[in-house]
């Protein structure tokens, strides 16, 4: 998978890592469009490579008074006017099969929930519209198995494929990152991604509300790009404290900037060798 492939994606030839962020869950047009603004700005003076990622839904809520989404069609149509406005590509989840053709018709690249990353007709639908395919390792799963997952998608003759590393379940209210795992998803040939947010939450929490350690977001970035991560999937927002999923872990849109910096210089050393 040849990342420059995906529609509208730029500063391919810099050197970067690339990356995938944006809010967890669309909230409205107006927050969309001024997180959008703000890592369009950022990305383009580090030239980086950005694709605007945004949930249409959150089917995967541990209450069912959790926020859910704006509705599909509102969300997705505002997934449209981000890359409309800004001329970036979107990456958005989708969570069965009957979703997959309605989610393509918005966003340029669709992603399969880690928790869903073993289900073929998912996978094949996917696969089925063309668009590129991001899947997200299972919390339950060995990178190495991930094969399996791509191998779906290759064999409905769709080579598009990037894979996503978002922590592995360590005991019950816990996440950890085994970076083995990503020069072993690698040997797939395929873009391996680290999401660094989402592999800081504390889930199964007694309150129904997943935790996180946002503080950490950074340690965990670094060491992903030292150890050869071809992208990093990040969740921000301008004030987490009041995102309506997801905020315990979300990095505030106001340190992405001094962020990717350090980062960039990173992979300007790992880069020499």
């Amino acid at each position: 998978m040849d990342i420059n492939k995906i529609p509208k994606i730029k500063h391919t030839d810099s050197g970067n890592f690339f990356l995938l962020a944006g809010p967890c869950a669309i909230e409205g047009e107006e927050m969309a469009l001024r997180i959008a603004e703000r890592i369009v700005e950022i990305t383009n003076k580090l030239q980086i490579p950005y694709i605007f990622k945004g949930s249409y839904r959150k089917a995967n809520r541990s209450r069912i008074d959790s926020f859910s989404g704006i509705g599909d069609e509102k969300a997705l149509k505002i997934l449209r006017k981000v890359s409309e406005t800004f001329d970036v590509p979107t990456v958005t989840d989708i969570h069965a099969a009957e979703e997959a053709a309605m989610a393509a018709e918005y966003v340029d690249v669709l992603q399969i929930p880690a928790f869903l990353c073993r289900q073929t007709d998912l996978l094949v639908a996917a696969a089925n519209t063309g668009k590129v395919v991001n899947i997200k390792k299972g919390q339950f799963l060995s990178p190495e198995s991930m094969v399996f997952a791509v191998n779906k998608v290759r064999d409905s003759h769709n080579n598009q494929v990037i894979l996503t590393d978002r922590g592995t379940m360590f005991g019950y209210q816990d996440m950890i990152v085994d970076y083995r795992g990503i020069p072993a998803m690698k040997q797939f040939d395929v873009p391996v991604v680290l999401d660094i947010t989402h592999s800081l939450q504390q889930p199964n929490q007694s309150s129904g509300v997943t935790g996180g350690k946002p503080e950490l977001i950074e340690t965990v970035a670094r060491a992903g790009i030292a150890v050869g991560a071809d992208g990093l999937f990040i969740e921000t927002h301008f004030d987490p404290g009041n995102a309506k999923s997801d905020g315990a872990n979300m990095l505030h849109l106001d340190l992405l900037e001094g962020l990717m910096t350090r980062l960039v210089e990173i992979r300007k050393v790992v880069n020499t060798f």
